[in-house]
């Protein structure tokens, strides 16, 4: 059902190819046979490859801003994400030193 709504949302279909990449973890498999709406094609990334998936990375840096804390509302959770992602866009030295791998190449 996800995976239907999302496919509308973005237009996925006959003209309009759709590749998500996905991980191995839990969450993204399926217990039983999933149908995967036309458009849209899944790619799983090999197991115990983070370096494909560098993103995973900066879960840490995300989570100093709600962790140990307790939100009422959503909306304070999203303003505490929100504040930190903003906060972390002024430090791009901080980011790449969680995402870059010695062995990517710089950038041009």
């Amino acid at each position: 059902m996800a995976l239907e709504h999302f496919a509308r949302e973005v237009g996925a279909g006959t003209r309009k190819r759709i590749l998500l990449v996905l991980d191995g973890a839990g969450w993204h498999t399926a217990k039983k046979k999933l149908r995967v709406p036309e458009g849209i094609h899944l790619e799983f990334l090999p197991s115990h490859s983070p370096e494909l998936q560098p993103a995973e990375r900066l879960w840490p840096l995300s989570d100093e801003a709600v962790a140990n804390r307790h939100f009422e509302e959503i909306e304070d959770l999203q303003s505490a994400l929100v504040g930190r992602c903003v906060a972390l866009g002024e430090r791009p030295e901080l980011i790449r030193s969680y995402i870059r791998y010695h062995w990517w190449p710089e950038a041009a």
